[in-house]
């Protein structure tokens, strides 16, 4: 209880104990006996009852704890120039003097300050007429002090000249209507942990303003009244303000406020400019892809697993390329399915299925044969002219021995194999097919044989699904992701519904034109079939020397830059125009820190998880081998004490013994009124 507490409560009690009556005597002719006879003044009546009555519940309600009791500090200290609240500093500053130019969003130093700044702006509009005629009559002032001047052999006053030039055309402006006049209030409070602290933020703010031609004092002798002006009671308690025109006003509107919050989406983290909230939902953008670029360890997968798990609350299908396996603990904890290629597995894809889908103007078979030829190209290398036109004879001709045609009513035959394509090519027995043959056998007869040659018995059904290529060597990553990705998107344009796709490491992906071509086709349909492209990369030079990486970077609605290596910054810079502010913050970024962009606006987030989804998806081998250990063998005679962390604030007083009429121990006594 607050020490003003007790001595309401103190108050309170001497006010009740009303002093007693003295006992009564009895008159001379009343015997003992006798009851005494009421006195007509004694008594009293029923008005004077509630009165009373009234009165006892005024002093007693006085010192109940109200709202106010609890929300309010403990102490306020007012100095000459701060306060203190607490244990924390407060000085408030007004701004006294404006440039006579400014640009547009010329607050968005002060904005995004790098502390947290308290900023309020009060306007008040002004009756046009009688500014007119203070207008009037202070240009006749102006003027007959400039004449005043010239005819004493003096110069006039330049500044006397700019206001009077001002005044004039402010003047014509309010008789055309175009221009409102208004009073304009601006006050900046900082707070700070020490007085140090907040002498070295106030110059640095000082500083700010100073370099825009603005001078910012402190409210002197006023601090309390300067603290209540910043507070969201709309209350200027100060009234320092300066006449403005509208489109003087208009320009110290905040626009360049950095804020990323939506009413639904996904919890990115926290803006780390005003500690706001960074929600989205990807898919009321413009499209729904984002790129993501990091170095190792800087928290790119981490993000991204978040976001993964997250968006399963909003029924969004989850399907992730995982080259490291680092998705399998979240996949299984979700109860995802977790599909592993490699010599042994029995997950197997076919390069040649059909989706099966007919749209209008579109020939199924002929964008299926494109994207052979782009799969065979990272397979077999480089391709003279002739070798592509005999591929493609071979493979319709691979094709039409199934019976699949053009006629999309023959595309739901079954496809051929790559088997198959080799069986053509050696049937040829010209010398550029059997070239081709040659480099296609050991994915059928050799080392490679198993892995790309056999029909698909994959199907995605689950809401999470996981494809991990981990086992293959990294010859074999690229076209392995080139076939999935390419069974995905088969699946995606069979059965529309809202997906996220997930490639990390897409750099294996810009190693070749034609999956990189491949990669950038899908980031520019994804929108059409409501599927969200995230590419993830950490060799940021790889990716963005490909003109496909640059524009899928320019097909991406969300763009997430984390910590960079030197080497890399200015190709991001040049790519995201970045400020050399945001140059060293991306440098020294810590763990989970970076920039994230979402249409035209962009700010530095900070990416928060609880404790339950940082146990799913971190990737710290401490961590991991940590909660790999076993759990030390406790004693079960001897109760280990809880850590402070997990212990509540409030714990429920345990509940007597079974039979026993004694209060158990642990309950609290009461508390003494």
């Amino acid at each position: 209880m607050l020490p003003y507490q007790k001595i309401l409560l103190l108050k309170m009690k001497l006010n009740l104990s009303l002093p007693k009556k003295p006992p009564s005597t009895p008159k001379a002719d009343q015997k003992p006996g006798d009851s005494p006879t009421p006195n007509p003044a004694s008594q009293a009546t029923p008005k004077q009852t509630k009165q009373e009555t009234s009165f006892e519940q005024d002093q007693f309600s006085r010192g109940v704890t109200s709202v106010q009791d609890i929300i309010a500090p403990s102490a306020i200290e007012i100095d000459f120039s701060h306060q203190k609240i607490d244990n924390t500093y407060f000085r408030t500053l007004f701004v006294s003097g404006y440039p006579r130019f400014v640009n547009a969003n010329w607050l968005s130093p002060l904005i995004n300050f790098r502390h947290s700044l308290n900023i309020s702006m009060y306007i008040y509009p002004i009756d046009g007429r009688g500014i007119m005629s203070d207008l009037r009559r202070k240009v006749g002032e102006m003027e007959a002090e400039i004449q005043s001047d010239i005819e004493r052999g003096k110069i006039a006053d330049v500044s006397t000249k700019v206001q009077l030039e001002d005044a004039r055309s402010l003047q014509i402006e309010l008789a055309k209507g175009s221009e409102r006049f208004f009073q304009f209030g601006l006050y900046i409070t900082i707070p700070a942990d020490s007085l140090e602290e907040l002498n070295k933020i106030t110059k640095q703010v000082q500083s700010a303003l100073g370099s825009l031609m603005i001078i910012a004092k402190p409210a002197s002798l006023q601090m309390n009244d300067a603290f209540k002006t910043t507070l969201p009671l709309a209350q200027d308690r100060l009234m320092i303000t300066r006449n403005m025109d509208t489109t003087s006003l208009a320009t110290t509107f905040p626009f360049t406020s950095s804020e990323l919050t939506q009413d639904t989406g996904v919890l990115y983290g926290i803006n780390q400019h005003n500690s706001s909230l960074i929600i989205l939902d990807r898919f009321s953008l413009e499209n729904a892809n984002s790129v993501v670029f990091a170095k190792s360890g800087a928290g790119k997968s981490y993000l991204v697993k978040l976001e993964a798990l997250r968006s399963l609350m909003f029924d969004t299908e989850v399907i992730i390329i995982d080259p490291e396996n680092e998705y399998q603990k979240l996949c299984e904890s979700v109860g995802g399915q977790y599909i592993q290629f490699s010599f042994k597995s029995t997950s197997k894809i076919n390069p040649f299925d059909l989706s099966q889908v007919y749209e209008e103007g579109q020939n199924e078979l002929s964008q299926k044969i494109l994207s052979l030829h782009s799969l065979f190209k990272i397979i077999m290398g480089d391709l003279s002219p002739q070798e592509e036109a005999l591929l493609d004879r071979s493979i319709i001709l691979t094709y039409k021995q199934k019976g699949i045609t053009p006629d999309p009513a023959t595309q739901k035959k079954e496809p051929p194999l790559l088997e198959d394509l080799y069986k053509v090519l050696i049937g040829m027995e010209e010398t550029a097919a059997l070239n081709l043959a040659a480099r296609l056998e050991k994915f059928v007869k050799g080392s490679f044989r198993g892995i790309f040659d056999q029909h698909t018995n994959v199907d995605i059904q689950n809401t999470f699904t996981v494809f991990s290529i981990q086992e293959l060597e990294d010859a074999l990553r690229p076209i392995a992701m080139f076939m999935i990705l390419d069974h995905i998107w088969t699946k995606v344009k069979k059965d529309l519904k809202k997906r996220l796709l997930v490639v990390d490491e897409a750099w294996y992906m810009m190693k070749y034109p034609d999956s990189a071509s491949f990669l950038y086709s899908m980031a520019k349909r994804a929108r059409k079939y409501y599927l969200g492209l995230t590419t993830i990369t950490q060799d940021v030079e790889d990716f963005l020397s490909s003109d496909y990486g640059k524009a899928i970077v320019t097909n991406s609605s969300i763009q997430i830059l984390m910590k960079q290596s030197t080497a890399a910054i200015d190709k991001l810079a040049k790519i995201f125009y970045l400020s050399e502010g945001e140059k060293h913050l991306l440098l020294g970024a810590g763990i989970g820190h970076g920039i994230i962009f979402a249409g035209q606006n962009h700010v530095a987030v900070k990416v928060v998880a609880s404790p339950d989804e940082h146990a799913l998806i971190t990737s710290d081998p401490k961590e991991v081998l940590a909660n790999k250990q076993p759990a030390p063998a406790t004693n079960p005679t001897s109760t280990p004490a809880p850590s402070p962390a997990t212990v509540p604030n409030f714990q429920r007083p345990a509940a007597p013994a079974k039979g026993s009429s004694e209060p158990n121990d642990s309950t609290p006594a009461p508390s003494p009124a």
